[in-house]
């Protein structure tokens, strides 16, 4: 119960941190679309450099999202014993942490997109 409490209260915090975070990026370009943010950051400069504080909250809650270090503490000690890792076995567990691994390519895709510039397709 408390687990699943703390989950809920910093995917929230960090999901509404984002939203603010891309704002700013949306305003610069006019745009919701993704080939005009990588066009705009073509022409001139990558979001990186101008928008520095804006890209390392990003990261921040891209790391809190995805559950990774130092962000991981939804699963107490107690719950990695006897949580979800002990009750799925095999495809479960595989597809759980597929899906994980999923989201976390996903912020990465993300920041270059809205940081680094992506790719010119």
């Amino acid at each position: 119960m408390l687990g699943a409490i703390r989950g809920i209260s910093q995917m929230i915090s960090y999901e509404m941190a984002l939203t603010v975070v891309l704002l700013p990026i949306i305003l610069l370009t006019s745009s919701l679309n993704y080939k005009d943010v990588i066009y705009l950051q073509n022409i001139a400069s990558w979001h990186l450099f101008t928008l520095l504080p804006l890209s390392v909250c990003f990261l921040i809650c891209a790391l809190a999202e995805t559950n990774r270090v130092p962000f991981d503490l939804i699963e107490a000690e107690a719950e990695l014993v006897a949580g979800y890792n002990v009750e799925y076995g095999g495809f479960l567990f595989a597809f759980l942490f597929i899906s994980e691994y999923a989201s976390i390519m996903l912020m990465s895709l993300l920041f270059v997109i809205f940081f680094l510039g992506g790719s010119e397709l």
